[in-house]
């Protein structure tokens, strides 16, 4: 099966788990963009926020995403692994002939963001929006899928990173 492929490429790339979902496995709750609007400094300010003009709103995002079938979460300790190998598998579906995949990642591409200095951002066609960004419960969805995370008691803790690739 295809997933085998693009999970080994995940830990080949540095993640610490990969794992195939069905999309019956993502939780969507639109309480979501509220931890978004009360929660993250960036609001306002990201290319890939909720906020920005014309964003979709997380039910929105909703019915676009039921449109797939299956796909990979990746975890990672470290956020630009996590968003380099969900590209990485977005591409490689791409070329098996799944041409609406899509990867979801918080953006961890520029050292320092140019939409959050308020200007243009410099990857526009590669910065996605997060994977919570869009309406899914990436707590519940990924606890049930057997993958770690927890609520941050203290800044010295790891931070789990998660990313996501549709495939249809």
């Amino acid at each position: 099966m295809k997933h085998e492929a693009y999970i080994k490429l995940a830990l080949e790339l540095g993640a610490d788990h990969a794992v195939r979902f069905e999309l019956g496995d993502i939780v969507f709750d639109p309480r979501t963009i509220l931890k978004c609007m009360f929660g993250c400094a960036d609001w306002g300010k990201g290319p890939t926020c909720p906020s920005r003009p014309g964003s979709y709103k997380p039910w929105e995002y909703q019915q676009i995403f039921e449109r797939y079938q299956w796909g990979v979460i990746v975890h990672s300790t470290v956020k630009k692994i996590a968003q380099k190998a969900s590209f990485a598998i977005e591409r490689e579906a791409f070329i098996d002939g799944y041409y609406f995949a899509f990867s979801l990642s918080d953006c961890a591409l520029c050292a320092n963001c140019a939409g959050l200095e308020g200007r243009e951002c410099a990857n526009p066609k590669l910065a996605r929006p997060a994977f919570h960004s869009v309406g899914i419960d990436v707590f519940r969805t990924v606890r049930q899928l057997g993958l770690p995370i927890e609520t941050l008691k203290d800044r010295d803790q790891p931070q789990n990173w998660y990313s996501a690739v549709f495939i249809e």
